[in-house]
């Protein structure tokens, strides 16, 4: 003869039941990243703290400056520096705290708040340049990052650049296409994913980071003076791969001076494919 439950067992019951659907919520959530959502999607995507956090990447600054002049150099550099900072700061917030929150924590505690430095942070590199020279406009629309939850591209708020978040940004680009607007070229920040850099390794980690940077401008100066030419490949063909070609090389030396004293970073040769912003 069956017995009825005391309160507290079906109290206990009903605890482990939830915590089966939540465990079994995340397994669908985890088996869909891994199955490969697709990056881009016509609606934005909120983001959410999931069962792995994933990171957060922001629109590359540095690459997007006119000349700076000398007098603005310091100011700027430090200010750059600074948005790096912002960054790991939002990113080590994003790991201590998954779990937390409703479905719009992450944008409303991480990337807004991480957004607002940002914009402050770019306008003064912008006054900066502009005490000597014209000041450069548009910067603010860098200001937004995104969630690259677990592969798939949960746009954070705002617009953001394609590469291994709001596209992705990990490595596989979109198709770019010369076309009469040719927009610009955007790749995955590398410093703001590498683990401490040793004193010894700095001033070459350095140099290579500041390549990286040259490397973009180059391909974006090239794709501005090509429009039009070339079939539907010729950007990915001619620009976008010789500059991936070139940022795997110099990525591995960052790698490399790392590894000399510490650990070698692994995995950072995801961040070589960069992708077109039309």
């Amino acid at each position: 003869m069956s017995r009825a439950l005391p309160k507290y067992n079906k109290r206990r019951v009903a605890v482990i039941g939830g915590a089966a659907a939540v465990a079994l919520s995340g397994a669908v959530i985890a088996g869909s990243a891994l199955a490969g959502t697709p990056a881009r999607s016509g609606a934005t995507t909120q983001a959410r703290t999931l069962s792995g956090p994933g990171t957060i990447t922001c629109p590359d600054v540095a690459s997007r400056l006119p000349a700076v002049p000398a007098s603005a150099k310091a100011e700027v550099d430090r200010n750059l520096t600074l948005l790096q900072t912002q960054i790991q700061e939002a990113d080590k917030r994003l790991q201590t705290t998954v779990g937390q929150g409703g479905p719009n924590f992450v944008n409303n505690a991480i990337l807004g708040p991480l957004k607002d430095k940002r914009v402050s942070t770019i306008d003064r590199i912008a006054t900066a340049i502009g005490r000597t020279t014209t000041k450069p406009t548009g910067l603010d629309t860098l200001a937004a990052c995104t969630l690259n939850a677990g592969g798939t591209g949960a746009a954070g708020g705002g617009a953001a650049t394609p590469s291994a978040t709001a596209t992705r940004q990990s490595g596989a680009g979109t198709t770019a296409a010369g076309a009469a607007g040719a927009g610009t070229i955007t790749c995955p920040d590398v410093a703001s994913r590498l683990p401490a850099v040793p004193a010894s390794a700095k001033a070459e980690v350095d140099r290579n980071l500041t390549l990286l940077q040259t490397q973009i401008q180059e391909a974006d100066k090239r794709l501005q003076t090509t429009v039009g030419q070339g079939g539907p490949n010729f950007v990915n063909n001619a620009i976008l791969g010789p500059l991936k070609d070139k940022r795997v090389s110099t990525i591995d030396r960052i790698a490399t001076a790392i590894g000399r004293t510490t650990t070698k970073p692994t995995g950072l040769d995801t961040l070589a494919a960069c992708t077109l912003d039309k």
